[in-house]
């Protein structure tokens, strides 16, 4: 499989390979949310964190001097639309991470500090983003910035394996179970709030906005598929999340979310936050998974009991990750390690997809047995 296959990380202007910097407005020039961070620059690089060439002061745009096309250089990359997150290097060693710009106090970074707290971190079943740092901004004392692990969206590099649609699952699940714990319901457990380490997966390393580009852009970043080397999965942007405190009822109002097709939201009909969580991670499970592939059958009790209109019928999170370990253990080898089938293939195409499939489990079982490691191909 060409591991540049699937969807491209985000990348909100691209541009046709054919065009120059000066076919495009303002291609030399920054925009509007990338100049209010590079005016951060020193400051966070003051507290360990670099932020990428082009958002550093006095940035010249390097391919007026080098001769290469502008979207061949690591500064041509303009960063995403998103006004409050930004990716940067830790200077310590040199590990990308998202820093996030937060209302100082705000409820979204007091809820993911207290579930990043020392004790809490130790415990393997929780699946927050980790805080690896906070502090005030220097110049506005209502700002303050959160430092995360650099994290990738949970579908890319695409699934390839139903085994690892198997540990996607347990995980989330498992995170689930440890947030209502703690009492916290996240509230948008929609696809965009559902991420993944890709350390292990990149060898090599990748740009932190072409993730299908080793960092330096100069070629396709070979991966591991996440079978073979694991990846962890995290629930992040806790900004529309509630905390209810034990004794309380479990009630709220609002409308807020991206998944908008859960039947109880409503702004003046308090409705249980955590039946909310259920019902979207089983919408994930169906428009992600079901919907995409057709030799995913395990999952069709799971999405029809998570996705019921009555809240009070759903099961908890705790009684759905009791019933996915069951059925997770009851799969047997062969199927963890077969490919997902997408449900637009001929017929043809499944056959001889199918039978080059087996040639490649052999192939795999062959290396591991002579101790390689398995690298995408």
């Amino acid at each position: 499989m060409d591991p540049s296959a699937g969807a491209m990380s985000e990348n909100p202007r691209r541009y046709p390979p054919s065009a120059t910097p000066g076919e495009i407005a303002g291609a030399n020039d920054l925009m509007w949310l990338e100049i209010r961070w590079r005016d951060r620059q020193v400051f966070l690089e003051s507290k360990g964190y670099l932020l990428r060439p082009r958002l550093r002061p006095g940035w010249i745009p390097s391919w007026l001097s080098n001769g290469k096309r502008w979207y061949r250089c690591q500064d041509g990359i303009l960063s995403p639309v998103r006004e409050h997150l930004i990716d940067a290097t830790r200077l310590s060693d040199g590990k990308l991470v998202y820093i996030k710009r937060v209302a100082t106090g705000d409820l979204e970074s007091s809820i993911a500090l207290t579930l990043s707290s020392e004790t809490l971190r130790r415990d393997p079943t929780n699946h927050a983003v980790p805080i690896i740092d906070h502090f005030p901004d220097s110049e506005d004392r209502d700002v303050s910035y959160i430092v995360m692990p650099f994290l990738a969206l949970m579908d890319y590099p695409e699934f390839q394996y139903v085994g690892e649609i198997l540990d996607f699952g347990e995980q989330i699940l498992e995170g689930l179970v440890f947030l209502h714990e703690h009492g916290v319901a996240h509230r948008d457990c929609s696809l965009a709030n559902l991420m993944m380490d890709v350390t292990n997966m990149y060898p090599r390393g990748h740009h932190p906005i072409q993730q299908s580009m080793l960092p330096d852009l100069t070629a396709t970043a070979p991966y591991y598929p996440r079978l073979f080397v694991g990846a962890r999965y995290y629930y992040v942007d806790f900004g529309i999340s509630s905390m209810i405190q034990p004794g309380s009822p479990p009630l709220v109002v609002g409308t807020f979310g991206r998944d908008q097709e859960v039947p109880e939201l409503s702004d003046d009909v308090p409705y249980d936050p955590f039946k909310v969580d259920i019902f979207s991670i089983g919408n994930v499970f169906r428009r992600e998974f079901d919907d995409n592939y057709s030799n995913l059958d395990f999952l069709k009790p799971f999405i029809k009991s998570m996705t019921t209109r009555d809240p009070a019928a759903r099961p908890s999170a705790k009684k759905m990750l009791k019933k996915w370990r069951h059925m997770r253990r009851q799969t047997t080898a062969l199927r963890r390690h077969w490919r997902l089938a997408r449900r637009e293939e001929t017929i043809v195409y499944t056959v001889v997809a199918s039978g080059l499939h087996l040639v490649r489990i052999g192939l795999h079982l062959v290396k591991w047995i002579g101790g390689q490691r398995y690298l995408g191909s």
